[in-house]
């Protein structure tokens, strides 16, 4: 693309792969982040089932459910105004076959505003893809370690290494594409496995601990903030919010303690 559009469309994605333009992602799970996310020039916002992670406090995204979405991706999708949003579908929700996905997908975009959904798996949900990509809803596709699958997978670990595995990988990006995604995150990949399907599939792909060869890169958004003690090995901290946030409240609790907050220019005296 040679110009950044007003508001990223399904069209703009593979522009920017055709293009070679880098595309960002970051995840937004409420109004007040994805708002300066959006302003900052995020190409895309995932409501991701991270959420139980990161806001609600669970040790995996499996507890999540759709009606933990609906409200965090009708606050994403409508404080953005240039961001493309994506939403999504949690564990238990699309699993059981195209019919399942269809109507939470068609569920998720009437009450959300988002642009599309996203959930996970290969060949095994190439007939999800479908049916929802045939219902007018976008898909995102994501391959690599699936975290809603990460009982079977024996914990969060690089997907994709040794020649068998890394050819499996490939054939199920080559499948999510031919199903109809639009893209696809590639999550704790080997980099040349990643760089080998971003050259074989026409869709882009947005990595995630998976090298600089993917067509975008997504981070979740507590851990390129450093909200946390502790980010995974491939998330960079671009910032040290949660530092700062600590000491505002630290500062906040002294000044009331100590008398001097709220003092006459943060009071009204007639």
């Amino acid at each position: 693309m040679t110009e950044t559009p007003k508001r990223v469309r399904v069209h703009h994605l593979r522009e920017a792969k055709e293009a070679g333009r880098r595309l960002t992602m970051l995840t937004a799970y409420d109004a007040v982040t994805a708002r300066i996310f959006d302003e900052a020039g995020v190409d895309m916002l995932l409501v991701g089932d991270s959420i139980g992670n990161t806001m609600h406090g669970h040790t995996t995204t499996l507890p999540v459910t759709v009606d933990d979405m609906i409200p965090a991706a009708r606050a994403v999708a409508g404080a953005a105004r240039r961001a493309f949003v994506v939403v999504d579908l949690p564990f238990g929700s699309y699993e059981s076959g195209p019919q399942q996905a269809l109507e939470t997908a068609v569920r998720v975009m009437k009450t959300t505003g988002a642009d599309a959904v996203k959930f996970e798996g290969g060949k095994r949900s190439a007939a999800q893809i479908r049916a929802v990509t045939a219902a007018g809803i976008p898909v995102v596709g994501h391959l690599g370690y699936t975290p809603q699958s990460e009982n079977l997978l024996g914990g969060p670990r690089v997907q994709g290494r040794g020649d068998t595995a890394a050819e499996a990988l490939s054939e199920d990006a080559l499948a999510v594409a031919e199903a109809g995604a639009v893209a696809v995150v590639l999550e704790m990949v080997p980099a040349p496995v990643s760089a080998r399907i971003t050259e074989i599939v026409a869709i882009p792909t947005i990595g995630i601990g998976a090298g600089a060869e993917c067509d975008g890169q997504v981070l979740v958004w507590v851990d390129m903030a450093g909200m946390g003690d502790w980010s995974p090995r491939f998330a960079k901290r671009f910032g040290e919010v949660g530092a700062a946030l600590r000491a505002a409240a630290t500062a906040y609790v002294d000044e009331v303690r100590d008398g001097t907050f709220p003092d006459a220019e943060h009071s009204f005296l007639q």
